[in-house]
Formats: structure tokens, sequence, C-alpha cells
């Protein structure tokens, strides 16, 4: 994590005569050194996404708020951002006076506030006041256009048509508004989403199950879940399905309901954050999730989302405060605190002591189903507990139909576990016996094929293997680099260094695929070039330590086979 030193008022004389941010009335002699200090740290901890810091210094300088345009912007976000929406609400308030017009989100914020008190009239003038000049903004265009639709469904009980359409999300949108109706087409408007072959709408399954439920049509909703399996199955749909399994349908109402307009608009503002994640703005994004979080904070999935990025990000301390949002009665959002809390140990400390930590909150689950032996086999295989894996691997693989894609699938990982243990006759049984339910599986093709190869194995089966897997997958350069290897094996070197050469450009930082590159390279007599990709392996990072003792030894000498 980054330290960040308050910069000096000689600094900062510089940066505020060529700034065109600040207000031209303002003079330097107006700012305490102190104050305009703090500001800028904080305005350099926020640009590095170190939100909590940049509160802190943005805190300590609110006398500058009538002194600089922006002060009451870039204070409100990071308000936002650490989830203390309330008091980015009341800020604005205090401060309207302040608000630049360039501020679009202060509208929304005022907009939100007074939906919540249920003053419907008072969020749609705000509304109505936002500048022209901001709507020329695509996705303020968009998120103004659906606030508005949102809070005249509200208020007139009916569809109202604008003659806008924003796509899917005008779709997404108009589902949700018919739930909240109760509108006899709802049904019809999930069943679009949820079929959608050209996206994958699965999210919209739970919120389907939560409409079926608030209607009280129990076995349809049973009917739902049961071509659901738990491994495949997101986090959100797999708690849906437990709480059905185990009757507990009042949970739904509890975190969502369609007739609740809080719930609706935060489902709206989640899908908002989406769209600006999709851009690879992520501060924006992060400001929508926040905001949807406060429409509805009982919807602790959207929390999970908070956990994930602050854990992405390395903020392992606010990741852990977001996860205790989530208690035991919730078994698989608690199982996910679990886990993302062993990971934190993982990189805190050490990979030993977090997976002491998932199998003690394992052993606490009294019937735990697929999802849970699913993860605790994964923990087991990272952490290199190749037969514990391979246990829990086994009760799942022994509870399934045989023919069944999971079982194939489960077949795939628990062959990969005993490959590692170099229990080959095994790995060889479950991933032939994989192949066997799903033969044109590209990913176990090139697995087994690859593992034939190192062993100097079947290698002309091995290339069949290998060359069926990349008509099934041509762009996956784990396969090209497989196929490029197997033409080197057996001295076809121009079609391998063809192949070779595409997966390096797919996979720079591989240091298996660069090294293979080098070794073609040599055989090719390009002995300069092969040396510089094996030269570019040691300075990769997690390199095991056999390959780099490998890649010093050819630097010296070439391959051993030369």
């Amino acid at each position: 994590m980054f330290m960040y030193k308050k910069i000096t008022i000689l600094l900062f004389s510089i940066l505020l005569y060529q700034s065109s941010s600040f207000s031209k009335s303002t003079s330097f002699g107006e700012f305490d050194a102190r104050n305009l200090s703090n500001y800028f740290s904080g305005i350099v901890a926020f640009e590095n996404r170190n939100n909590s810091e940049a509160l802190n210094f943005f805190n300590s300088s609110k006398i500058l708020i009538n002194k600089h345009d922006s002060f009451l912007e870039r204070f409100t976000m990071s308000l936002v951002l650490e989830g203390k929406v309330n008091q980015a609400v009341n800020f604005i308030k205090m401060n309207e006076n302040q608000i630049n017009s360039n501020f679009f989100e202060a509208y929304v914020l005022l907009a939100l506030d007074s939906v919540k008190k249920k003053n419907l009239k008072k969020a749609n003038k705000i509304l109505l006041d936002v500048p022209e000049f901001l709507q020329k903004d695509r996705f303020r265009f968009i998120i103004l256009s659906s606030l508005k639709k949102h809070i005249n469904v509200f208020s007139s009980g009916k569809i109202i048509r604008d003659g806008q359409n924003f796509g899917s999300l005008s779709l997404i949108t108009e589902t949700f508004l018919r739930c909240y109706l109760d509108d006899d087409q709802t049904s019809s408007f999930f069943s679009r989403l949820i079929n959608n072959v050209k996206a994958d709408y699965s999210r919209y399954t739970y919120f389907y199950l939560t409409y079926l439920i608030e209607n009280k049509l129990i076995e349809e909703a049973k009917e739902t879940v049961d071509d659901l399996d738990y491994i495949n199955t997101t986090l959100l749909l797999s708690q849906g399905k437990s709480w059905i399994e185990n009757n507990k349908y009042e949970e739904f109402k509890n975190v969502f309901s369609c007739g609740n307009q809080n719930d609706v608009i935060g489902e709206f503002l989640f899908l908002i954050s989406n769209l600006y994640s999709s851009q690879d703005r992520f501060d924006i994004s992060n400001f929508y999730l926040s905001l949807s979080n406060y429409m509805n904070p009982k919807f602790v999935f959207n929390l999970s989302l908070v956990a994930e990025n602050s854990y992405l990000n390395g903020n392992y301390e606010k990741s852990k405060k977001v996860l205790k949002n989530f208690d035991k009665h919730q078994d698989l959002y608690y199982w996910y605190r679990s886990k993302k809390e062993a990971q934190i140990i993982v990189k805190t400390k050490n990979r030993d002591e977090g997976l002491n930590y998932i199998t003690s909150k394992f052993l606490e689950i009294e019937n735990p189903n697929n999802k849970f032996l699913f993860d605790i086999a994964n923990f087991n295989k990272n952490s290199k507990k190749f037969d514990q894996a391979i246990k829990y691997y086994s009760m799942i693989i022994n509870s399934l139909e045989n023919k069944s894609s999971l079982k194939a699938d489960l077949l795939y990982r628990r062959g990969g576990t005993f490959e590692r243990m170099k229990d080959y006759s095994s790995a060889d049984r479950d991933l032939l016996h994989s192949l066997e339910i799903n033969p044109d599986d590209a990913y176990v093709l090139n697995y087994l094929a690859y593992s034939w190869l190192e062993r100097d194995y079947k290698i002309n089966e091995a290339i069949q293997m290998l060359e069926k897997a990349y008509t099934q997958e041509n762009d996956d350069p784990y396969i090209i680099d497989s196929i490029g290897w197997a033409y080197y094996l057996i001295d076809d070197f121009i079609k391998a260094e063809k192949f070779l050469k595409r997966a390096v450009e797919l996979m720079p930082d591989d240091p298996i695929v660069n090294d293979h590159y080098g070794d073609i390279l040599w055989k090719l007599n390009r002995k300069i070039q092969a040396r510089y990709f094996w030269s570019m392996v040691l300075k990769m990072e997690d390199v095991e330590p056999k390959l780099i003792e490998q890649i010093k030894e050819k630097l010296i000498y070439g391959p051993t086979s030369s």
C-alpha cells in the first residue's frame, strides 16, 4: 500500500497558478497552507484509489469548500466510495450554493435521497433541473432518462412510453418496472431475459424466482432451480437454490422485492455500475455500486462485489469489513465470506494458515452440498494437498449421474490432480473417462495430450487430440502452445515455429511459452533470438525453480537434446 506524504506549499503554489479548476476570484493568500497541503494530498490519494486516505485528507481541509469549485465533488465522491452516502447527501445539502453545474452526480444523489423519503415529486424536479449540456454525455443521458422513467412509473402506476431505447438495458429496466406493477406480462419479460442467447442474463433468474415466490408460485420456482447445479451456478443463484430446497422462501423478500421502489432502483444502479465497469471506468463504477447498496442495503450479493473489488485492489481491511455483513443463516454467502477471508490470510500470511482457516469453517458445515465440497477441493489442490483434493472431488463424482457434463468436468479436475501427483495411470483413467462423456472438450483433450507429450507417450495420438482441440478452440494460447510443442517433438520445426510464435504473442508473460519458443528458435539456428526469449523467462515472476535452472543451462549450452 502506498503512503502519501503531504506535499509542500511551494509545489502547489505552482500548480495553483496553472490550474483552471480554481475559481478566478480566489487568490493564493486566501488559502491556509496546511489545508491546501491536505487537499492536494487528498487528490493524490483519490487518484491512486486510496479512498479512505483521501477522505481523511479532505475532512482535514473542508474549510476550502468556499474557495475551490471542485472540492465538493471530490469530497462527495470519496464519501460515497467509502459507503458514507448519507453523509455525502447531507454535505451537498449544506453546501448547495457551492454546487458546480458540472457535478452531475450531485443531482443523482439528491434525487435518490428524495426517492428514499418517498418524495417522488421532488425527485422528479431535481432531475428536471439537470443542465442540458450534461445530458450530451451518453451515459449520463441514459441515467437521467431511466431515473425519470422509474419515478414516472412509481407515480402513475403504469408503463409510460418515452420513445427511448437503450438496448438490453431498456429491456431489463422494463422487466423490473413490470414486476413492480405486478403486470401480467412480467413472466414473459423475465423469460426474454433469461433465455437470451446473445448474453448471460442468469442473474435475472434469481429475480424471477423472487417474483414467483412473491406470487406464491412455489412449484414453478422449484422447477426453475431443479436444472441448476451448485458448481456451475453463480453465488446469487446458488443461494436462491439453497433457500428453495430448504423451504426458506421468506429469505427472498428479506433481500429484494419487486414491490419496493428502493430495491428496483437499486438494481438499476447496479446495471449502471456494470455499464461503467465494461468501459474500464472503475471509480465511477464503484460509485454507482455504492449507490446501489445505499438504495437496497439488504441485497448482500452486491456487497460481495464490493468485497471482491476491495480484495482485488489490495484493500484487505475494507474487504474484511464488508464481509462481516454475511452471517451464518445465509449459508452460501457465509461460505463466500469464509473463502474470501481465507484468501486474505493467504495473501497477508501464508497458504497453510489460509487452508487451516477454510478447513475449520468447512468442518462446521453439517451437510455440505456440492458447492462446499468443490470449493474445499479446489483450495486443497491450490495448496498442493492433492490427497485431500482428490477425496473431496471423489465425494462429488460419486453423487453424480454417469453421463452428466458436470461429472465430466469433475473427472477432468480430479484427473489433473492425479497428474500433479505423478499418478499417471489414475490421471489417464479419469481424463479418458471425461472424454467418453464429452469427447469434444478441447481443454480435456489438450490437458491429456500435453501430459502424454511430457511423458514421451503416445505422441501420434497426442497430436491427433491436439489437432481436434485446435479445431474447437483455435484462439486458445495454451492449446496453440501444446500443438506447437508437439510438432517440435516430431521435428516438424516449420509448423512448430508458426504455432509457438503465435502462442508467445498471445501470452508474452508465460514462462513455459517463452521457453518453448526459445527452443524452436534454437533449432532453426536463430540462437541470438532464442537466448533473448530464454532470458525473458528469468525476469518473470513465479517461475518454477526447476525451470530457472534449465534456462540457465540453455543460455550457455542450448537445449540438452541439441
